[in-house]
């Protein structure tokens, strides 16, 4: 089987993102690419990674994301292939808004096991969909960003280009060492 894999210069670093059968299986950022390789390779063990430009559009349609067009991603088909409970987080968070947040506990009642909310974390950062799945959407209780895969500073930007974080100047969201790192 063929995944088509494609990068995506962004603010952020270049983005990856690998698809088949025009349903996107994975997106996460290039120096985050051993951790990607490894899920797709135990969800996709015989598979084989082939470069595409823009395979079935969804590079396009990240660019647009990029580009302040934050709904350009909100219905793009995924296959995210998790267990039944990581189904429910994940669909859950594909339903939080650009330019809102929810905390775990909500996350975790969303998902409908409102007791689960330590599940719902470890969910949450098993995303194979960075941005498309929007789990940098979820924040601490008290507010604070907490972790997220790509790195907190990543999370900031994100939230700040979606209007999540209003009072936030975008250059203040992105650290120096990912300035040079790509056009949007």
């Amino acid at each position: 089987m063929e995944l088509l894999t494609d990068g995506i210069p962004s603010p952020l670093g270049t983005i990856v993102i690998a698809a088949r059968a025009g349903r996107l299986c994975a997106v996460d950022f290039e120096d985050c690419g051993d951790r990607m390789r490894a899920h797709l390779m135990s969800r996709y063990p015989l598979s084989e990674l082939v470069a595409s430009a823009d395979p079935y559009g969804f590079s396009r349609a990240l660019r647009a994301y990029l580009q302040g067009d934050v709904h350009a991603i909100d219905g793009l088909p995924v296959e995210s292939s998790g267990t039944p409970f990581q189904e429910a987080v994940w669909s859950a968070l594909r339903r939080v808004p650009p330019g809102q947040t929810i905390t775990y506990t909500d996350l975790a009642h969303r998902a409908g096991r409102p007791a689960a909310v330590r599940a719902a974390g470890a969910a949450n950062a098993r995303n194979p969909l960075a941005i498309v799945v929007p789990c940098h959407r979820v924040i601490g209780r008290s507010g604070s960003l907490t972790g997220y895969a790509g790195g907190v500073s990543r999370k900031r930007w994100l939230l700040v280009h979606e209007g999540a974080l209003p009072n936030t100047p975008r250059a203040d969201a992105l650290p120096a060492s990912y300035a040079g790192s790509g056009g949007r």
